[in-house]
């Protein structure tokens, strides 16, 4: 027969009523403990229930008599976070939206700092931390609002799974979770591995492992036409802000180490730039 147990102010089970008995007979669980089973009107001290009195007994007394048990329905059992379904494709697409946004303003901060583009995209540590900023201010935003541009216009939100908004902590440590785990601080190779085995767990799973981890679920509302309107430009050009400054010197670097590559992207140059660039 399943059991719920209350212990320390924390619900739990169903539990079979073996490992109930093998958990009072172990200490764990003591007569005064509140349980209940079906058949039960209500919550009652494990040493009152008869399925579980003869574990109370001292020897040579008599039996407890057996509580009685009545027609009532079952009192309400402890209720569970309501669960909701991954949304791979939103949250996919949400997530490098913030990206893709993050990293268009960060490479014209770069151009308008007067920094060398091209030693920029050589610098090994400075791509590999550029990430780091936007995952500090994502925290910020998910403990302030429960969103980010990119979920906020995909109708995503972030709770825990008591309903509750995420504390400041939580939601750096959710951020930084994501940022190895989920992209692989978005270098290459190891951010589609990362994506790859993101996606693969959380359809077994039902949940990321960083929401998992923290206690979090996501709240999704229905996908808003308005939201749509903006949010499609808004990737197109924020994937322009980052192209604009970063494609000629990686066009460059490419036709460095690929004559015959530069010659084709001359004859037929990218459909999203202008071609206004001096050859």
């Amino acid at each position: 027969m399943d059991v719920w147990i209350i212990k320390n102010g924390e619900k739990s089970g169903p539990l079979p009523d073996f490992e109930v008995r093998s958990r009072i007979r172990a200490g764990v669980l003591t007569g005064e403990s509140p349980a209940w089973h079906e058949g039960l009107p209500d919550w009652r001290p494990l040493a009152e229930i008869p399925l579980f009195a003869r574990e109370f007994e001292i020897p040579g007394e008599p039996p407890a008599p057996a509580a009685e048990t009545a027609s009532e329905p079952p009192p309400p059992l402890p209720r569970q976070p309501p669960s909701s379904p991954p949304h791979l494709i939103r949250r996919f697409w949400a997530r490098w939206f913030d990206l893709y946004l993050y990293s268009g303003f960060w490479w014209l901060g770069m151009w308008a700092a007067g920094r060398d583009i091209g030693a920029v995209l050589e610098n090994v540590w400075l791509i590999l931390l550029q990430y780091l900023p936007w995952f500090a201010l994502e925290a910020f935003l998910l403990h302030r609002f429960g969103t980010t541009p990119g979920k906020w216009l995909l109708g995503i939100h972030v709770r825990n799974d008591d309903g509750s908004p995420l504390a400041l902590g939580a939601a750096t440590r959710r951020s930084m979770r994501v940022l190895f785990l989920g992209i692989g601080l978005g270098w290459g190779i190891l951010a589609l591995l990362c994506q790859l085995m993101a996606f693969f767990t959380t359809r077994r799973l039902g949940k990321p492992l960083w929401d998992m981890a923290g206690g979090h679920r996501l709240e999704s509302a229905p996908l808003h036409p308005a939201k749509i309107a903006v949010y499609v430009p808004g990737l197109f050009i924020a994937l322009q802000m980052q192209m604009i400054v970063v494609w000629p010197h990686i066009e460059k670097q490419m036709g460095e180490a690929f004559p015959a590559l530069r010659e084709q992207i001359e004859k037929n140059p990218p459909w999203y730039l202008p071609d206004n660039r001096s050859r």
